[in-house]
């Protein structure tokens, strides 16, 4: 369920294909999310899931996997 909201997500903020929002996607290099799509993810994410995603944290997302684990500790 977790993955499926965050699939949504990176579909509406990075103008992406489901198809290509899998688990192993890297956000840079799959997804072509830049530094503002990054924040603007992060910043959809904590309003979806109602959670605070530190710089740190948001940092060092590197795939949808990831956050998916990040997501899935502060629930």
């Amino acid at each position: 369920m977790i993955f499926e909201k965050l699939q949504q997500i990176i579909i509406e903020e990075l103008g992406v294909e489901a198809n290509e929002v899998t688990m192993t996607a890297s956000i840079s290099d799959d997804l072509g999310a830049d530094s503002l799509d990054a924040v603007e993810l992060i910043m959809a994410i904590e309003d979806e899931f109602e959670i605070k995603v530190s710089d740190e944290a948001a940092q060092a997302f590197k795939t949808v996997d990831q956050i998916v684990t990040f997501i899935e500790s502060v629930k």
